[in-house]
């Protein structure tokens, strides 16, 4: 599953009508906003078991995660105003198919398109790491918390 596009492969891109090149990116803004309130939670995640840790390798795999997490966050912050800057334009082309040169918005779309991609993969990178540390953090934690009684 290395691919999340939604839309078909091939030359879709510079064959698809604007309207459905803003219904497919508009469905990107709100994945990348449900991604932005999932990474929120992720952090309050972190922080939430950052105060248990004692061990200092989970302290120092936790503030790693939570630098990629910071990262990520920023990431899709930024894709979030490329998207939206993207969909006025795509907005303005259905009105006026002639404002923009076409070859050179579709190349510019398919940009966009590749780089929500790598967001998503990271993205669920992140949130693979943050749910494997919080596991071992507390399995550890709790087996020396034991051990100490």
């Amino acid at each position: 599953m290395s691919d999340f596009r939604s839309r078909p492969n091939g030359t879709y891109i510079f064959e698809a009508e604007w309207q459905d090149l803003y219904v497919l990116t508009e469905h990107w803004k709100s994945d990348l906003l449900f991604y932005k309130d999932d990474l929120r939670f992720l952090d309050h995640l972190i922080d939430k078991y950052f105060i248990w840790l004692t061990k200092k390798e989970n302290i120092d795999q936790v503030r790693a995660i939570e630098e990629n997490l910071i990262a990520t966050e920023l990431n899709c912050s930024k894709l979030i105003k490329r998207i939206k800057t993207h969909i006025k334009h795509l907005a303005e082309l259905i009105d006026n198919p002639f404002a923009y040169d076409s070859h050179k918005f579709r190349t510019e779309h398919q940009i966009l398109e590749d780089d929500f991609t790598k967001f998503i993969k990271l993205f669920r990178k992140n949130r693979q790491e943050v749910f494997k540390i919080t596991e071992h953090v507390i399995d550890t934690e709790e087996l020396s918390n034991h051990l100490i009684r």
